[in-house]
């Protein structure tokens, strides 16, 4: 198949199935016979889903009638030309007529004419508006910021001066970071080595071991790769290690800790001494971990397990615990758009239940005067500031240790919106058991 109909196949799988896109992208790209083409299948099927109502819309304005069953994929192929008449720079005889070619080789030939009239009108219609306007204004906020409405209302009621400015966010292009790890070598040699490869980066002050490049790239063909000299990271989430201890020998857990780039962290800042133990539900994700540690030439015990049951705890207290508690994801939709559409308002309720049933839990395996980092990748109050309210509250042998002197038990810890600073949207709670 080609490029359009592989990207279509794959928002199909997102949007009919519920399959994740990192999982329905992977198969997509297996099936187009032309692997220089993978980078394109991934940009239109990323581009779709980050504009899905736009595009919806405009679809549904040109069919008498939406397609139905088996026809589905159409309907989202559909979506595939718009986006490249829309947002790139694909020249629209090409959009047009590659994306004619995708619907036969979808098995629909009897509608490659549906779908070149429709492409053909759109085309018309853009010529039009550039000629009578310069900024398109939607019905809804739903249209205009293409998000979800339920997520709109939980972030106007969260955020109602900056919930536009996380929309906004969310539909940009996520930039690459790179976390260097110091037991193999300085950031600034580091970022000689770039240089030397032609490579534009630059250093950050808000993370000592991050470097962002100018331009996204495949990660193997940066210096170093093999020799574990860095990862990638985003810097919110490398923000997670400089808030937690790093004594040689401290007996530490990392909760829920795939794919283990705060894992690896922690134990290159403590120059790999600390006596770890990282957990997580999902073998498959864990994998990753071992895969990581071992890329960095870093150690920790691994073990499969659920942390909301002690069934695979051996009873000894830990030093520090890092919590990166399982959540909505709300912070990092530039990078994963189809969590718009995959999330739902119910979602949020049962994952705040589930949050608090393991931080209660893990909470008893920490030794008096231990800390514990709660940490989650959304930006919704109900699984970060509320969380942590409720828990303070219950426990009298819990106190807030401030990451910034803003905090109180009232309003703990620290929320990072996307954008930030060039950063995901992350929030971190730091916790000690008192004495």
């Amino acid at each position: 198949m080609n490029s359009r109909a592989c990207a279509a196949q794959a928002v199909y799988e997102v949007l009919e199935h519920g399959r994740s896109l990192s999982d329905s992208l992977v198969s997509a790209q297996q099936a187009c016979t032309n692997p220089k083409d993978k980078g394109l299948i991934a940009e239109l099927s990323y581009g779709v889903l980050r504009w899905l109502p736009q595009l919806d819309i405009r679809a549904q304005d040109k069919l008498s009638k939406p397609f139905k069953g088996k026809n589905r994929v159409i309907h989202h192929l559909l979506l595939v030309g718009m986006y490249q008449l829309i947002h790139t720079r694909i020249p629209g005889h090409a959009a047009v007529s590659e994306t004619v070619e995708a619907c036969r080789q979808l098995g629909a030939k009897g509608l490659a004419g549906v779908t070149n009239g429709v492409l053909r009108s759109v085309q018309r219609d853009l010529a039009a508006e550039v000629n009578t306007s310069t900024d398109q204004q939607w019905p809804s906020d739903t249209l205009q910021y293409a998000h979800p409405k339920w997520f709109i209302e939980a972030l106007k009621a969260d955020y109602p001066n900056h919930w536009r400015l996380i929309l906004e966010a969310n539909t940009e292009r996520a930039p690459m970071w790179l976390r260097v790890n110091r037991r193999k070598i300085s950031r600034d040699e580091f970022l000689d080595a770039l240089e030397a490869e032609q490579i534009d980066a630059n250093p950050t002050i808000v993370g000592e071991d991050a470097v962002l490049l100018a331009e996204p790239c495949d990660v193997r063909k940066l210096p170093g790769f093999d020799d574990g000299w860095f990862a990638v990271q985003d810097l919110a989430a490398q923000q997670a290690a400089s808030f937690l201890p790093v004594q040689e020998n401290l007996k530490t857990l990392d909760v829920c800790a795939a794919p283990g780039g705060k894992t690896c962290h922690w134990q290159e800042r403590a120059d790999n001494a600390l006596n770890m133990l990282a957990i997580d539900i999902e073998p498959k994700r864990l994998a990753r971990v071992t895969e990581n540690l071992t890329r960095l030439e870093l150690k920790a015990d691994i073990k499969v397990a659920d942390a909301a049951s002690q069934d695979w705890w051996d009873g000894e207290l830990f030093d520090a615990i890092l919590l990166d508690a399982p959540c909505s994801a709300t912070g990092v939709i530039r990078r994963h758009p189809d969590i718009k559409w995959l999330r739902t308002k119910s979602d949020i309720q049962e994952l705040s239940q589930l949050q608090s049933k393991i931080l209660q839990n893990v909470w008893t395996m920490l030794k008096p005067n231990g800390v514990l980092l709660y940490a989650t990748c959304s930006v919704l109050k109900a699984e970060n500031q509320t969380q942590i309210v409720d828990f303070l509250a219950a426990r009298t042998d819990a106190e807030l240790v401030p990451i910034h002197e803003y905090e109180t038990p009232q309003q703990p810890g620290w929320q990072i919106l996307p954008g930030t600073d060039g950063m995901d949207g992350f929030y971190y709670a730091r916790l000690q058991k008192r004495a």
